[in-house]
């Protein structure tokens, strides 16, 4: 009898074991599967979010498209420099906005052709930077970022010598840059100096002029050391929305004949586009950079998923 019902209990007991593992398998298994439906979903959404973006970039391009035929000139007041306002699709929302990437500062103007710095960039450049409140020695630095050689700049330079030298070390790219968040690697930048800086910068492909009626402020004073915030002010109030009537008078005894012929334009190449798409819980955001050719062809030459 001792014996039976030893069986019994040992059975009882294995019993038991068998339905708490099966019960842990369950939920094991339940849990995985919530999991991969839930990945799944988010993969769907976020598949579903970068199309969306896609689509809005299409559209742009048909609208930067149609606006070098019916205009002339880009200016703050056409419909490209609208922003896109929140659009319901199904699940979220998009919306985003386009701007103009030559009201900015290029810093591959910095080198030239000849892989050299250009000097008259470089004033430029120290300008800008004096103009923000920030160090113009960064003009110099810069330069030997992206410049050919290995020879540090005097006063302002700085190369190899200088990045190996960090923990951990790097160096410079000697070449032209495609982002301007590259320079947040130069010696002594900063995140507070950044922040003032990339508003008023841009890493374009070759040399690129100044589009005058969209320029920020800052850059508009860095034209030429004649030119005061105070004329700065005056221009951006006298361009309003619709732009500069004759660029020319505008800038008349602020800047040089031929300097305001060479490096000032009415008209954009480059613009950024960028794009803020929500699908349920997804959120992505897109930038894409267009290249606008003289015919209207609006090709995109860059693009990213949340950075700039």
């Amino acid at each position: 009898m001792n014996s039976m019902r030893s069986s019994r209990g040992v059975a009882l007991i294995t019993a038991l074991l068998i339905m708490a593992l099966i019960a842990s398998m369950t939920y094991t298994l339940k849990w995985n599967n919530s999991l991969d439906i839930r990945r799944t979903g988010v993969m769907l959404n976020r598949d579903q979010a970068v199309q969306i973006a896609v689509g809005a970039e299409s559209w742009m391009q048909t609208i930067l498209r149609q606006d070098l035929e019916e205009s002339d000139t880009d200016h703050l007041g056409e419909i490209w420099a609208s922003d896109l306002p929140a659009l319901p699709i199904d699940g979220g929302e998009v919306y985003g906005e386009i701007q103009d990437l030559q009201g900015r500062f290029n810093i591959n103007n910095l080198v030239g052709d000849d892989g050299n710095v250009d000097e008259e960039a470089l004033e430029q450049f120290q300008r800008l930077l004096t103009a923000l409140g920030l160090d113009p020695r960064f003009a110099g630095i810069a330069a030997d970022w992206i410049d050919a050689d290995q020879d540090a700049s005097f006063p302002d330079g700085a190369e190899d010598a200088i990045y190996t030298g960090i923990t951990p070390p790097y160096r410079a790219a000697n070449q032209l840059i495609s982002n301007a968040a590259e320079l947040a690697a130069l010696e002594g930048m900063d995140k507070a100096t950044m922040d003032v800086l990339l508003p008023h910068i841009v890493a374009l492909p070759g040399h690129t002029e100044i589009n005058v009626n969209t320029a920020t402020g800052a850059v508009l004073q860095s034209l030429d050391e004649r030119i005061s915030a105070a004329d700065a002010e005056r221009l951006i109030a006298e361009r309003a929305e619709s732009g500069f009537a004759e660029i020319a008078q505008s800038f008349g005894g602020l800047m040089e004949p031929d300097d305001i012929s060479r490096r000032l334009v009415e008209t954009t190449e480059f613009f950024q586009l960028r794009v803020t798409v929500r699908v349920d819980t997804v959120r992505i955001t897109y930038y894409s950079i267009l290249e606008r050719g003289p015919r209207g062809d609006v090709t995109p030459i860059l693009r990213s998923l949340g950075t700039t």
